[in-house]
């Protein structure tokens, strides 16, 4: 009878010392060390299914094993706007637009996902007691999603320190943290390089609390004829703050 080499190729159920096309013998059958293989080929299918449920448990692999979204209180609503605080503008020296035409001021739009909800509101500004031959454009855009499937942490700064390399030959654009707001936030302000005048500002405010996200988004532009001036980036990311910090509450209402 020919000799099987120890430590040999694998057979059909990975039998250690069987050669390919060998029967595998199961046990109390005859063969003395066949058995003996089979129940040892057997028992690392085991250690091995078992070595994969864990990994599987560790990484999330099974269903019931995701991880929770932490949206830390807010609620999705279907009008952005009815939670949009608008004092700090209000107090600053703005009020809404009236609505003119076909178009409503303010806007707002939702949409509710088993992976994803999101929700934005705009608001048209104008400064209090504007006359109606200066030309300005003062807008409000701001946004919530609840991310119920990805933890949007990781990406989140990353997301908003991409405009520091979005540079031209008239402006760029300066990221700096927010203290205060949710359990990270930056501010981001366009900065002129041409203009010396004040006729305009550009800033958004991004607030992560959990795995909700919020952005709000000034932009003003005010004609050089105009008895008005806009207001600085500072002076746009302190409206923003207090306008994001009353609006953040009124979410979890």
């Amino acid at each position: 009878m020919p000799s099987v080499p120890l430590g040999g190729g694998y057979g059909p159920m990975g039998a250690p010392g069987t050669p390919p096309g060998a029967p595998l013998m199961g046990p109390g059958a005859g063969g003395g060390g066949g058995g003996k293989g089979w129940l040892w080929g057997l028992g690392g299918v085991v250690v091995a299914s078992a070595v994969w449920a864990g990994v599987l448990f560790a990484t999330g692999g099974f269903d019931g094993n995701e991880a929770e979204a932490d949206l830390a209180g807010y609620r999705y609503t279907t009008n952005l706007c009815g939670s949009t605080d608008s004092q700090a503008f209000e107090d600053s020296g703005y009020e809404q637009k009236d609505e003119s035409g076909s178009s409503s001021n303010p806007q707002h739009s939702s949409s509710e996902n088993p992976a994803l909800d999101s929700m934005t509101c705009n608001i048209d500004f104008e400064p209090s007691g504007a006359s109606s031959s200066d030309y300005s454009s003062v807008w409000l855009y701001t946004t919530a999603s609840l991310h119920k499937k990805t933890d949007p942490g990781p990406e989140f700064e990353a997301q908003y320190r991409a405009y520091e390399d979005q540079k031209t030959s008239t402006y760029s654009y300066e990221v700096s943290p927010v203290r205060g707001l949710g359990e990270e936030a930056y501010v981001v302000r366009q900065e002129s390089k041409s203009s010396t005048s004040n006729t305009g500002a550009y800033v958004i405010l991004a607030v992560r609390d959990g795995w909700m996200t919020y952005q709000s988004t000034w932009s003003e532009y005010v004609s050089t004829s105009s008895s008005a001036s806009a207001k600085t980036p500072e002076e746009a990311t302190e409206m923003l703050r207090k306008s994001a910090k009353a609006t953040l509450e009124k979410m979890k209402e």
